[in-house]
């Protein structure tokens, strides 16, 4: 028996105003690598099977929504350590704290104002 709906990868599209501060931070900010490139739109791996795009919304039939109602979490290996490198590389960001779900989390936001959450396990 085969799944009727059973996706292999996944890719999180987000449209900006600020299109290139927002592809400037994921890439030498988060250091993520870009696998899609074209003047309007940039694909970054986060995963194998995990990506996020950066759509310039002056391009595309969809408009931002200004990161209203958008949060990315992403689970690390160490919120602490991933905390520390990217207070390092100049971001500011909240300080770690323990989730009561139990885990330790952090978050911050991109220049379009899409709010990231980082955390591990404890």
């Amino acid at each position: 028996m085969t799944d009727t709906f059973s996706p292999k990868n996944t890719n999180t599209i987000l449209y900006c105003k600020k299109w290139q501060e927002t592809v400037d931070f994921y890439k030498g900010c988060l250091g993520l690598p870009i696998t899609h490139n074209s003047d309007w739109f940039i694909e970054f791996k986060l995963t194998e099977t995990a990506h996020i795009s950066i759509a310039d919304e002056s391009r595309a039939s969809i408009k931002s929504c200004g990161g209203a109602g958008v949060t990315l979490a992403l689970q690390v290996e160490s919120a602490a350590e991933t905390w520390q490198h990217l207070r390092s590389s100049g971001l500011t960001i909240e300080p770690v704290r323990e989730h009561p779900w139990g885990a330790y989390v952090f978050y911050f936001s991109d220049p379009e104002g899409h709010r990231i959450e980082v955390w591990s396990p404890k």
